[in-house]
């Protein structure tokens, strides 16, 4: 029986469009790999402006266990990749944790 993700964890990180790629690739590599390996599912979502480009990470979890045992700790805490400090615009300070209401597909 598959496990059906009950919450949602999203992360939200700017960077100058002229390191989006870079970040892109370094966060693909570094950032998502961990998630894979626990999380029930993950998207990284770029979103490019004029003047910054925005990535969002959701990871989906079956419960706030599951969660809390991946980031060791409080599961609202920021964990910061290495290059996030020189790559970022700035650094995150929360992550938002969102209960899924509805998961439907067509």
């Amino acid at each position: 029986m598959t496990t059906k993700p009950t919450i949602a964890r999203i992360w939200r990180g700017r960077t100058r469009p002229e390191v989006a790629d870079e970040y892109e690739a370094y966060n693909l590599a570094e950032g998502v790999p961990p998630l894979e390996k626990t999380a029930l599912g993950v998207q990284l979502l770029r979103e490019d402006r004029e003047d910054e480009t925005w990535f969002t990470t959701i990871s989906y979890w079956a419960d706030m266990d599951s969660m809390t045992a991946f980031t060791k700790g409080d599961p609202q805490a920021v964990h910061h990749l290495p290059r996030d400090k020189e790559l970022l615009i700035e650094l995150p300070e929360k992550i938002q944790i969102h209960r899924i209401v509805l998961d439907r597909k067509n």
